[in-house]
C-alpha cells in the first residue's frame, strides 16, 4: 500500500459516524474474543453464529480489570443473579473507578450488603442494549428501579456522568459496558 493511499484510508476512518465506528469496534471485539463467528452458508450467504460465550461474571473476570466488582458482587450475593438466563446489560466500573471513590466508601459499601445491592443493581439495565442501542436513548432504568442518565457527546457516551471507555464486550447472557466511575444512586 502506497504511503498516499494509507493516509487516504486513515483519513476516511476518521470521518466515519461514530455509531457505525462503535459497530465496527464491537465486531472487531467480538471477532477477536471469539465470542461469535460468522460462517457462509450453502448459498454463499454469511450467517452470524453465537458460541456458547461465557456469563456475565465469567466474561468480567476472564476480562481482568474487574477485581474489585467481581469481589462487590460476591459480597452483595449477585453472582448467581448475574450468570443466570438474563438478559442484562451491565455498565461495568474499573478496579480504578472503585479505586477513586472517597476514602472509606467501598469500605462502607462491602459491610452494608443492601446499599452495595443497591449501587451495584443502579448498574444493571435489564436486557441486552448494544452501544449502538445506547447512543440512541437519553435514560434507562436499571435493576436498582432508577433511571440513569444517558449523553452522546461528540467522542464519548455518558452514563450518569460517566465515560463509557470499552463497548459491547459480549456475554452468553447479556452485554458489558466499561465506565471510568462508579455511579451512585439517588
Amino acid at each position: 500500500m502506497s504511503h498516499d493511499v494509507k493516509d487516504t484510508t486513515i483519513a476516511r476512518v476518521a470521518l466515519l459516524p461514530a455509531a457505525l465506528l462503535a459497530t465496527v469496534v464491537g465486531a472487531l471485539m467480538m471477532i477477536a474474543t471469539g465470542i461469535s463467528t460468522a460462517r457462509a452458508d450453502h448459498h454463499g450467504q454469511m450467517k452470524e453464529e453465537k458460541m456458547a460465550g461465557k456469563d456475565i461474571v465469567a466474561t468480567a473476570i476472564e476480562a481482568q480489570g474487574f477485581n474489585t466488582l467481581v469481589e462487590a458482587v460476591k459480597a452483595a450475593g449477585l453472582v448467581e443473579t448475574l450468570q443466570g438466563e438474563g438478559p442484562f446489560t451491565v455498565f461495568a466500573p474499573t478496579d480504578e473507578a472503585f479505586a477513586a471513590l472517597p476514602e472509606g466508601t467501598l469500605d462502607s459499601l462491602l459491610a452494608d450488603k443492601q446499599a452495595l445491592t443497591r449501587v451495584l443493581t443502579y448498574h444493571v439495565v435489564p436486557g441486552k442494549v448494544t452501544a449502538e442501542q445506547v447512543m440512541g436513548m437519553d435514560s434507562a432504568e436499571t435493576v436498582q428501579g432508577q433511571s440513569i442518565d444517558i449523553s452522546t457527546m461528540e467522542d464519548a457516551v455518558m452514563v450518569d456522568g460517566a465515560r463509557v471507555i470499552q463497548a459491547d464486550i459480549m456475554a452468553s447472557n447479556g452485554v458489558i459496558h466499561v465506565i471510568d466511575q462508579v455511579i451512585l444512586p439517588d
